[in-house]
């Protein structure tokens, strides 16, 4: 970005109801190289040219017939989305200056004018206005990707649910508590959990029949926060069917580095006859 030349490739806007004025503010800045320079001795009709062009800088005279100056800057503010009001404004009363910065201005010139302050001020006003526009479309820009960023995510999560799916009986995700928060696939009703937190007062909702050496085994590598790969995990159902189960999983940690959870496949891979017990 040449900061230069996109200064003087700025737009800008003359308002003021003496010619003699707008003329002198012409010339002042064509001569400086500004080539897009602007004018009107119409107040009232600022506001939809600034909608239909978007100046990067408004030099405003405040008193003038029909629509004063302040009246210009109120108009500007409820009819235009840009947050950034570029108004310098014009004025021969020093009272009327802290007013017109309340008002929202960003500058004032006084009158009459000293030709070397006015061009210094409005060169300033314009670095200011297209660094501010710049980080405007770079927030943009920012906000763009990090939605596309997201989307992409989401695709991608999307992609190994169904991939997970495909090649297991159940996908699930545990809280840092070790509740089920996430599952999908039968292992619900085959197994008989549930998706909420268990409390000591519902150890009784818990599947019995499962080969305890082994549930001990695999509650210490979850309390490391080990991942585990074929982990498989015996149990006599009810029916007196033995089944066995083949599970996978890893840890979850968060941006700061905070676990907060398993998640994992799993998969039966017992044949359904009734078989000798073992550990019985």
């Amino acid at each position: 970005m040449n900061l230069c030349v996109d200064v003087l490739a700025a737009s800008i806007l003359i308002v003021d109801d003496k010619s003699a004025n707008v003329q002198l503010l012409e010339q002042l800045l064509l001569e400086a190289g500004y080539t897009q320079v602007s004018s009107t001795m119409k107040p009232e009709a600022v506001c939809a040219m600034h909608r239909t062009h978007r100046y990067d800088l408004i030099l405003l005279d405040l008193q003038m017939p029909v629509m004063d100056g302040f009246a210009v800057m109120a108009s500007l503010k409820t009819n235009v989305e840009d947050d950034y009001l570029p108004v310098i404004v014009l004025t021969a009363q020093p009272g009327h200056k802290m007013r017109a910065l309340l008002a929202g201005a960003k500058d004032f010139i006084s009158k009459p004018f000293d030709l070397v302050v006015v061009k210094t001020r409005i060169h300033k006003m314009l670095e200011v206005r297209l660094l501010y526009k710049k980080l405007a479309s770079y927030n943009e820009l920012l906000e763009a990707t990090v939605a596309e960023r997201t989307a992409e995510l989401r695709e991608s999560q999307a992609r190994y649910r169904s991939l997970a799916e495909l090649a297991c009986d159940w996908y699930w995700e545990q809280d840092e508590n070790g509740a089920f928060t996430k599952v999908s696939g039968p292992v619900l009703n085959m197994l008989g959990l549930r998706v909420s937190p268990l409390h000591a007062d519902e150890e009784q909702l818990l599947p019995s029949g499962w080969n305890d050496e082994e549930r001990i085994k695999l509650h210490e590598i979850i309390g490391n926060r080990q991942p585990f790969l074929d982990f498989v995990l015996h149990r006599a159902n009810p029916e007196g069917y033995q089944q066995v189960f083949q599970v996978s999983g890893e840890p979850m940690f968060d941006r700061l580095c905070r676990f907060v959870g398993y998640r994992g496949i799993g998969l039966e891979i017992s044949v359904k006859s009734k078989l000798p017990i073992p550990w019985v």
